[in-house]
């Protein structure tokens, strides 16, 4: 095959060539919105940290919901466990119980 040959699609491979390129650049623009939109930070060529950047406030705000998640976890596993020693009373000894409690009543009673 010859150049010559090849010449008709010359226009299809330039056009082609321009469509690959701008379907690119739209999906790159498509995926930065995405991020923006989800609060995904956006990254520079390099790799440093554009959007958002993290100031002392934000940094703050980190730390303090930070130590707030901490505070809730413990409080969550306190109540696991007060849960837990709740279901063991009510299953556990409640036939246990009546059964005592109707002792007793009968000791009473007897005497």
């Amino acid at each position: 095959m010859e150049f010559a040959d090849l010449l008709p699609y010359i226009g299809w491979m330039v056009a082609g060539g321009i469509g690959l390129g701008a379907a690119g650049i739209a999906a790159s623009v498509h995926t930065t919105r995405l991020k923006i939109k989800n609060g995904y930070p956006l990254e520079g060529m390099w790799g440093q940290s554009l959007k958002p950047s993290m100031t002392s406030e934000s940094m703050e705000r980190v730390k303090l919901i930070t130590q707030e998640n901490t505070a809730l976890r413990a409080e969550l596993s306190s109540m696991k466990e007060r849960l837990a020693t709740v279901e063991r009373i009510v299953t556990d000894s409640g036939f246990g119980l009546t059964h005592q409690i109707e002792a007793l009543r009968d000791k009473d009673g007897v005497n």
